[in-house]
């Protein structure tokens, strides 16, 4: 006599579909990444601007800019110098790389955590996003967060001398601390990669 299966509690079944579902409830994070992209575009815009009219001798937005950057120096900045264009445009790229950060995390936060986007054969498919999952999104963040930190480091050694020994010792080992968390995250993707390849 063969033993009988008990049937499945039908509550179970509606658990699992809520907690499935849930997933849903990242979309207003995402959708909050976003509005805070569009403040990233009006502040790189405001940023471009005063850039611009500082080039054609506004003393307002020249100073505007100097204020933005923290550039300090014992003679007033009267004219737009070579120091605080490589400053505004370090800033500038900052933004770009942030914003790049972005686009990361939603697009690809979207397709890993929450639905899929349908976008195999569109012509403007991001390259990394065909064979995106959560390891390569954390080796792709990894990355960008490195850049970030280089740009502001750069930003800092260029204007060492509004900073103190101190504040320059700690970017740089918090430079080199984000360096070595993103080696070991992709040393540890490596291995993960290597082992499910084996067992395949």
């Amino acid at each position: 006599m063969s033993e009988k299966i008990p049937l499945k509690d039908p509550s179970m079944r509606l658990l699992p579909r809520i907690i499935f579902a849930s997933r849903w409830l990242q979309v207003p994070l995402y959708l909050g990444l976003i509005a805070a992209q569009a403040v990233y575009v009006v502040h790189f815009l405001v940023e471009l601007a005063h850039l611009i009219e500082a080039a054609f001798g506004n003393q307002t937005a020249l100073q505007a800019l100097v204020t933005s950057i923290g550039y300090k120096t014992n003679v007033p900045v009267t004219t737009l110098n070579e120091t605080v264009i490589m400053l505004v445009v370090l800033a500038l790229i900052d933004v770009v790389m942030i914003s790049n950060l972005l686009i990361m995390v939603i697009v690809g936060g979207y397709e890993t955590f929450v639905s899929r986007m349908d976008l195999e054969g569109h012509r403007d498919q991001p390259e990394w996003l065909s064979h995106v999952n959560a390891s390569v999104l954390k080796v792709k963040l990894a990355t960008a967060i490195i850049g970030i930190s280089s740009i502001h480091l750069l930003k800092t050694f260029i204007n060492a001398d509004n900073y103190t020994d101190r504040v320059l010792i700690a970017q740089t080992v918090i430079h080199i601390a984000f360096l070595l968390s993103a080696m070991a995250i992709a040393y540890t993707d490596k291995i993960m990669s290597s082992v499910q390849h084996n067992k395949h």
